[in-house]
C-alpha cells in the first residue's frame, strides 16, 4: 500500500501531517509529501483517515 498526494491540488493545511506523521509531511513548499515508499500495515489506518479528512480530496492511497 502506498500513499500519493497531487501536489497540484494540495492546499497545504496540514490535516495529513497532523493525522498521520508516520507517512505525511508539510515539505518546503508548504505542500504534503509522502515520507515513506510504502506504508507499513501499523500505519494503514491513519493513512486513510489522512485522505478521508483531506479537504480537496488530495490524497490517493493505492
Amino acid at each position: 500500500m502506498k500513499a500519493v498526494v497531487d501536489q497540484d491540488a494540495c492546499i497545504g493545511c496540514g490535516l495529513c501531517e497532523s493525522t498521520c506523521p508516520e507517512v505525511f509531511l508539510m515539505g518546503a513548499e508548504g505542500k504534503a509529501v509522502v515520507i515513506l515508499e510504502a506504508i507499513p500495515p501499523d500505519a494503514e489506518d491513519c493513512a486513510k483517515q489522512a485522505a478521508d479528512v483531506c479537504p480537496v480530496s488530495a490524497i490517493t492511497i493505492e
